[in-house]
């Protein structure tokens, strides 16, 4: 769709705040974008550091769970961890098995089938781990809405610890203890943790408690701990970061230090599973950036749970030797590469579906689209293409046996999981985010629940908010984007969710030479660009279908992320260009 800038105007203390920091005006406009105006604010941000964690235990509920844990260990209870099957659940269980790992408790974990079981906790899966002897069962990345499991539990003899970080409701389940960064009444700086990172902070904590056993699990905590934990630890820091910048929390904060220092030790981790995953993806050697998280390695880890089940991908990331790893590692390729068909077929049908139906018009303001056939594991993906190709708030509903499986994706200034809330009358179980959310619905209450949906947007969003909006950080002439401006803006990475990489625009470039489609399939537009005698190479994946008039024009204002390009030793600043804006001579 058309998209509208939204060019910042330069930040009238951007020349000082530069040169208190002695960097370019530009990343001090950067810096000022991200509400980091202060010197010493800044400083902290653009140097990421380890010590700058929260101490653990003022994580909320993290001392009760420690106890508990603490004591299943000493007892040698059998200790189940039940991990969300995406990346980020994924991740957080590994974190919390390798680390009692370390003690020698009987600990296994528990993955639910996305499509036989669904999201979170379950009371058919609580009452099987009872019958194979669990005492203690630790949630990761789920269980904050799970009343009636908390329940089945209780009933069954089995104590419950939950950690998550998703959307809390006024009520909460009746359970052994509950870790979570923005419980009731607390203060936890970082309320945006991942399910990851909250584990990360239990196991942090359950380590210093480890490290010094001798006064007993109540006793003043070190602030050190012991070598081996240490060394964990550090590991902890490459699965943590996986799981946040996978699953898309803001990149600030904890999460921002968690992600740099992840990112850095995760090309060199020791866990077998890890090196196959990185050798898979064609990044063995390479410097890993949240790009490669979000790319590369998060949807071959995600495939599998997509596709199958996700306890390959768990085997993975705990115990596989460096045999069996390479062969999951293999597999979770192969499945990657079926998701993605999956994926680009159901995104087809749910095109036309739009377009057959006429909703693409100003009048309809949310899509609900539900057909028998689709896919459960990939309906999420399809519905962010659907977004970002007709900027509609969407639901996408695989439909089997009178059941409906959905997952919904949203734009900015619509609250998805409210939306869900005014229509759950309709629905059958429900959770998420403002952005994101997903549900289940029987068949014969699609049809009510598509009308209550596209009422409840059609009163929420005006037709101004159907329009795309480019929030462009600032404007900058050819000559600026140079290797050392590039080297200064990386200095913001890693980036993602409420750190994007920078967007820049140059206004009436010319176009020099003839344009070209690339790539395997073509779709990718390839062009150099002058101005002032400055002249820059461009590439606009995707957007190949403007190659002729891109050819016809005779200036073009370009929307762009400034990329620092390697090639065989030799490192060019290019532009990626998210947006064109052609002069009026342009055919």
């Amino acid at each position: 769709m058309p998209k509208q800038w939204q060019i910042c105007p330069d930040w009238p203390g951007r020349d000082d705040l530069a040169r208190r920091l002695r960097v370019s005006p530009i990343l001090a406009q950067l810096l000022h974008h991200r509400n980091l105006d202060h010197p010493d604010a800044a400083r902290s941000f653009l140097q990421p550091a380890l010590k700058d964690l929260e101490d653990p235990a003022s994580l909320p509920g993290v001392t009760p769970a420690a106890d508990r844990i603490c004591c299943a260990v000493d007892r040698r209870e059998r200790i189940f961890i039940y991990g969300d099957y995406d990346v980020d659940g994924l991740t957080g269980t590994a974190i919390l098995w390798h680390c009692l790992k370390l003690v020698d408790a009987d600990v296994h974990c528990y993955v639910p089938h996305r499509i036989e079981e669904g999201y979170g906790l379950n009371c058919q899966a609580i009452t099987d781990l009872a019958g194979q002897g669990a005492k203690l069962i630790i949630s990761v990345d789920c269980g904050i809405s799970a009343f009636e499991p908390a329940k089945v539990a209780a009933d069954a003899g089995l104590d419950l610890i939950i950690t998550d970080h998703h959307r809390l409701d006024s009520d909460l389940p009746a359970c052994c203890a509950i870790v979570h960064p923005a419980l009731p009444d607390t203060h936890y700086p970082c309320q945006y943790l991942s399910g990851a990172g909250v584990a990360f902070k239990l196991a942090w904590f359950l380590a210093q408690r480890f490290s010094d056993r001798s006064n007993g699990p109540s006793s003043a905590l070190p602030t050190r701990v012991s070598d081996s934990f240490r060394e964990f630890l550090i590991s902890a820091t490459g699965l943590a970061a996986l799981g946040t910048i996978a699953d898309v929390v803001p990149l600030t904060g904890e999460n921002r230090i968690l992600a740099a220092f992840g990112l850095k030790g995760l090309a060199g981790s020791t866990y077998p599973g890890i090196q196959a995953l990185i050798e898979s993806a064609g990044l063995t050697g390479s410097a890993l950036d949240s790009y490669d998280i979000g790319f590369k390695l998060a949807p071959r880890i995600n495939a599998a749970g997509r596709m199958g089940h996700a306890r390959l991908a768990l085997d993975l990331l705990t115990g596989a030797a460096k045999a069996r790893a390479a062969k999951i590692a293999a597999y979770l390729e192969q499945q990657n590469r079926q998701r993605r068909k999956v994926e680009k077929d159901i995104t087809d049908q749910a095109v036309r579906l739009v377009t057959d139906q006429k909703l693409d018009t100003p009048d309809t303001r949310a899509f609900v689209l539900a057909q028998q056939g689709w896919h459960a594991g990939v309906i999420g993906i399809v519905a962010s293409r659907i977004v970002g190709r007709f900027h509609r708030p969407t639901v996408m509903i695989a439909v089997e046996d009178g059941q409906g499986q959905g997952s919904a994706r949203s734009i900015p200034g619509f609250n998805i999981f409210e939306a869900f809330h005014a229509c759950r009358q309709y629905l059958t179980t429900f959770g998420g985010h403002a952005m994101a959310a997903g549900l289940t619905i029987s068949a014969e209450n699609i049809p009510p629940f598509t009308e209550a949906f596209t009422e409840y947007a059609a009163d929420h969003l005006d037709p101004a908010d159907l329009q795309p909006v480019l929030r462009i950080d600032a404007a900058a002439s050819l000559d600026m984007i140079t290797e050392e401006l590039l080297i200064d803006i990386n200095r913001l990475a890693p980036f993602g969710q409420a750190n994007p990489r920078p967007l820049l625009v140059t206004e009436a470039c010319t176009v020099v030479g003839e344009p070209r489609a690339v790539g395997k399939t073509k779709k990718t537009l390839q062009f150099t660009v002058a101005r002032d005698k400055t002249t820059r190479k461009c590439v606009a994946f995707g957007q190949a279908r403007l190659l002729k008039k891109l050819a016809a024009c005779q200036t073009v204002s370009l929307a762009y992320r400034p990329i620092l390009n390697e090639f065989n030793g030799y490192r060019s600043a290019e532009l990626q260009v998210e947006d064109m804006h052609f002069n009026e001579s342009a055919k």
